[in-house]
């Protein structure tokens, strides 16, 4: 076997083997598990800040929505 013809064939092995691997990296499902936690947390904070300092105002805002769609005064 030539020169050439070894790079050839090492050549097609390499770019056959990358293709695999590309190939898995699309198949497999990757989630930024730690990403969502950290959000899922920050949220679940802001509106506990939020409803401790604003807990009169909300709750009677809901009140009167509430009865705004009812028909009660």
């Amino acid at each position: 076997m030539t020169v050439i013809a070894k790079l050839q064939v090492r050549t097609v092995r390499a770019v056959q083997a990358l293709q695999e691997r590309i190939d898995d990296a699309d198949n497999r499902e990757r989630g930024d598990v730690p990403g969502w936690v950290l959000i899922t947390i920050m949220t679940a904070g802001l509106v506990t800040v939020l409803w401790a300092t604003a807990q009169d105002a909300l709750t009677t805002l809901f009140s009167s929505a509430v009865n705004g769609v009812t028909g009660k005064k």
